[in-house]
């Protein structure tokens, strides 16, 4: 008989191994993993958790973690982020592509976008941006207003905008959201300011805590695969922004 044996754990915090339940079946006759024989024998179950316990202990697989998505957020995983300690992340015009567990980790906490740029008359096309259609945030312009859009899971977009365009010229636009605290995916207000004027300020709802995608990526003067806000195009070249990106500075407390 070949078996496989297997311990269903719990999704959620962490389950202690001795409450755990180890199931057995014959694979050879049951490749469905119907009829679960660890009643039937109780010995080769012992010696199979045995023998995984050791296993696992050599390669460094302790303890094991039986949750699922929160996993993917080290802040909540409670282990190491890539980016270590670091509040800060200086950008340039062609960062792209850069995947969510190699950007600065700006999820539950409050944040902060600087963007140095320099705007033609009408500017338009993303300055910074992470995500895309079913969840994620984007700093853009468009018909030469700076806004801030933050999209929840493709369900609801919150949108600050600047009410007229900004004059032509070298322009520091500055996103600051204050998160609520308290919890996780919790809202908060976002402010805009150009060379230091408030020119937009609004609520964002709800915000997502654990993940906005596996394969959407931060980009830096375009959103290069599906759009975080509508109406600004879809791909590289429809949202490319067409004034000059000096550099992008992002920020968490």
């Amino acid at each position: 008989m070949h078996a496989y044996c297997s311990a269903p754990w719990q999704t959620g915090a962490q389950k202690p191994l001795e409450d755990d339940v180890w199931e057995l079946y014959n694979v050879n006759e049951d490749f469905s993993l119907v009829n679960n024989l660890a009643d039937e024998y109780p010995e080769r179950v012992a010696a199979m958790e045995a023998t995984f316990m050791e296993e696992a202990e050599k390669y460094n697989v302790l303890p094991i973690d039986d949750r699922s998505v929160e996993r993917v957020n080290p802040a909540i995983a409670g282990r190491p982020d890539l980016l270590g300690d670091r509040k800060s992340l200086t950008l340039y015009d062609g960062m792209n592509g850069i995947l969510e567990n190699t950007f600065l980790n700006s999820k539950n906490t409050s944040k902060s976008i600087t963007a140095d740029v320099e705007v033609d008359e009408g500017a338009t096309g993303v300055i910074l941006t992470q995500g895309g259609r079913f969840g994620g945030w984007s700093l853009y312009m468009k018909d030469g207003r700076p806004i801030y859009t933050y999209n929840f899971l493709g369900l609801e977009r919150f949108t600050v905008a600047a009410d007229k365009p900004i004059p032509a010229g070298p322009a520091t636009i500055v996103m600051d959201f204050e998160y609520d605290g308290d919890g996780l995916g919790k809202g908060g207000d976002a402010t805009i300011t150009v060379n230091g004027k408030k020119v937009a300020s609004g609520r964002i709802g709800r915000t997502q805590p654990l993940i906005f995608s596996a394969d959407e990526t931060a980009d830096v003067g375009l959103d290069n695969q599906t759009p975080v806000a509508d109406g600004i195009g879809v791909g590289p070249e429809e949202t490319r922004f067409t004034g000059t990106i000096n550099k992008v500075v992002i920020a968490i407390e």
